[in-house]
């Protein structure tokens, strides 16, 4: 009898496992975004070409994806960007010259880097002023209560006839606490 319990449990603990594999196995299919890689075919006469092509597909931000490079992306406006791109260098146009495409279609929002200019300063300093700043105030509260620790505690007579009235207030309430009887 024991042995058949041991048998059925063993069959659950197998149906289960077949169970979550089967239900792993229907969401890896139905998912192609994940399991299917972009594929460009695009035609090169030199190496060099196709070596610039990639690193501006690594460079440029594909505007509807927001934060996927053009290389990256699967939408439909990267693959659009990607032609565009291969057709530039095609007809001779240098990197710069691309970009600056780029930049007067899309503003600086297409390039992951975006240039050093008046309006991206704050962008591109922004963080190391936030750190500063974080890192000046922590300086001060150290410092403060490294005097506040440094400092003795000069207790007056009126502050000294207060606390002993405090503790004593407190020794009573104590004792009534532990004794309810009383």
């Amino acid at each position: 009898m024991s042995r058949h319990l041991t048998s059925k449990a063993g069959l659950g603990r197998f149906s289960l496992f077949s169970f979550l594999c089967l239900v792993f196995l229907i969401l890896a299919v139905s998912q192609p975004g994940i399991s299917i890689a972009q594929v460009d075919t695009f035609e090169f006469e030199t190496q060099e070409q196709q070596k610039r092509f990639r690193a501006l597909s690594d460079e440029l931000r594909c505007p509807m994806c927001q934060n996927t490079s053009l290389s990256g992306s699967t939408g439909g406006v990267a693959e659009d960007l990607r032609r565009e791109v291969h057709r530039m260098i095609m007809e001779g146009m240098s990197d710069e010259q691309i970009e600056q495409f780029m930049y007067e279609r899309y503003g600086d929002f297409i390039f992951y880097k975006p240039r050093l200019k008046p309006e991206t300063i704050l962008l591109w300093f922004g963080p190391l002023l936030f750190f500063l700043i974080g890192a000046i105030v922590l300086v001060g509260i150290w410092r403060k209560a490294k005097r506040m620790d440094a400092e003795p505690v000069v207790v007056t007579g009126e502050s000294k006839n207060r606390l002993d009235a405090l503790i004593a207030e407190h020794g009573r309430s104590k004792a009534a606490a532990e004794n309810p009887n009383e």
